[in-house]
């Protein structure tokens, strides 16, 4: 029986009548575009989860599994819209998969993301009703924290899907892995300085870390114990009194915008959420180097140019703040701290290999790191 199509009244999605059963047969162009014809696209896989018995809905989206199953943390946000939601989900995907590569891992990048304020809507029951969800992909995803989600959270989705990592020790996991992350962003400021000052240590220098929450604080921590000149940020006051009350000889800043401002500035550390670096940051920034965790630090394609132009040195984000996914990989093989770490460290050469290859190319450091992981996908699908 062939369909009955219904035109949408407003232009938007159609839908086919089957036996008075009403399917939608198209969703937004935007997000159809994105997947299937730009350049930010070609993911594998994305699924549309929902549970309305918990209010579940989410999205998963697998980029590319070349070198392995997708692996990639699990975002609860209140996204304005659904197709917001999708848009990040495509992101971060993709972005996993360079992290992945980029910290030598036999993992392909993947992400999720549960839409809805976590604050008022995250119950266990909708964590086992996505744990489910994740099972069904039969290990083609593994899932693990990121905003919105965590140690707890990953105990609870690991009671019904066993591609799971981030757990507590006491549930067989590696707990918080925001340790080796700060420990990575710290290995890649200290290959930026090698590279542009021929000393690895930050003694002496000033460094700007906005966001000294779940990675911040520990990366504070590793800048003091080297000598380092520390001023921070952050829009939770109780983050700023954790340092202050700990190290009273760090100063504070009332906002990122006063930060980046900072006379004298060497080193400017982005640890909060994405788009640190754009139009209007870039231009009064007074870093010579941009190194922090959050991810998708620039704003646009072309910031990396400007970054260039002004003679900021910038350590890519995926490469520097891939600390924590060496740790939930590791997870995987039964979880050894020790190994991690030694991993880890490996992410100061990393950083100084993809400088190397950025003044040898006559490119920016991130088109650099774009390239060595892309081969490295490349070559993983041909073999």
């Amino acid at each position: 029986m062939a369909p009955c199509v219904l035109p949408h009244p407003q232009g938007g999605p159609s839908a086919a009548s089957y036996l008075g059963v009403t399917t939608v047969t198209a969703v937004s162009d935007g997000v159809l575009h994105t997947l299937f014809h730009s350049e930010q696209g070609g993911h594998e896989q994305v699924v549309l989860c929902q549970d309305r018995a918990t209010g579940l809905k989410a999205v998963i989206a697998l980029h590319n599994t070349a070198l392995g199953p997708a692996l990639g943390g699990t975002r609860f946000y209140p996204y304005a819209t659904e197709a917001e939601a999708v848009a990040d989900a495509l992101n971060l995907a993709r972005g996993m998969s360079y992290k992945n590569a980029m910290a030598g891992l036999d993992h392909g990048g993947g992400k999720a993301v549960i839409i809805g304020d976590p604050e008022q809507i995250k119950t266990e029951e909708l964590l086992l009703a996505y744990g489910r969800f994740v099972a069904s992909l039969g290990g083609r995803y593994v899932t693990a924290c990121d905003v919105g989600t965590y140690v707890a959270d990953m105990d609870v989705v690991a009671r019904t899907n066993q591609w799971t990592t981030g757990r507590s020790p006491e549930n067989g996991g590696a707990g918080d892995s925001s340790v080796l992350t700060a420990f990575g962003v710290f290995q890649g400021m200290r290959a930026s300085a090698q590279h542009l000052w021929g000393d690895p240590t930050l003694r002496g220098r000033k460094v700007g870390v906005a966001g000294v929450g779940k990675v911040g604080h520990y990366l504070v921590e590793h800048l003091l114990e080297d000598g380092a000149e520390v001023v921070i940020t952050d829009v939770r006051e109780e983050s700023v009194r954790r340092i202050t009350d700990r190290h009273p000889q760090v100063q504070v800043v009332a906002d990122t915008d006063a930060l980046i401002r900072v006379e004298g500035l060497d080193i400017y550390a982005p640890c909060a959420l994405g788009g640190a670096l754009n139009d209007d940051t870039v231009p009064v920034l007074t870093a010579k180097v941009v190194c922090g965790a959050a991810n998708n630090q620039l704003a646009h394609p072309g910031i990396e140019k400007d970054l260039e132009e002004r003679g900021i040195l910038y350590a890519p984000d995926y490469v520097v703040n891939a600390g924590g996914v060496i740790q939930v990989a590791d997870e995987l093989h039964g979880f050894d701290f020790d190994r991690c770490k030694a991993k880890a460290t490996k992410i100061f050469d990393t950083t100084l290999e993809i400088f190397t290859r950025a003044k040898a190319d006559g490119i920016p450091p991130a088109a650099a790191a774009d390239r060595i992981a892309e081969q490295r996908m490349a070559e993983a699908r041909r073999g």
